[in-house]
């Protein structure tokens, strides 16, 4: 993967934490989180969101409940902390870096 592509996943990782941080019960849909990626300039598919989502949850970032056509994800207190930039996560941007 190259150094560029590697960069925008990161920042897509931090960008679904901040969203997820954003959100009252810091809780969403995979598709609205989607839509938002989309609003923040990233171009990625649902496949990929989803893909995305799914590392955060190997991480401990995020909780998913799974409904088949699409993910709940919810935000954790270590998710809360890495989109704020109290902690860091290698693999996702660090806020302002």
């Amino acid at each position: 993967m190259s150094q560029f592509a590697n960069y925008l996943r990161e920042d897509q990782r931090l960008v679904l934490l901040r969203i997820l941080a954003e959100l009252p019960g810091y809780r969403s849909n995979s598709s609205v989180l989607s839509d938002f990626l989309q609003r923040y300039g990233h171009n990625a598919s649902r496949d990929q969101v989803k893909t995305e989502i799914h590392w955060l949850a190997e991480q401990g970032l995020v909780q998913i409940e799974d409904l088949q056509t699409v993910l709940i994800v919810t935000l954790t207190e270590r998710g809360s902390d890495v989109a704020a930039g109290r902690s860091n996560v290698p693999g996702v941007k660090k806020p302002g870096a």
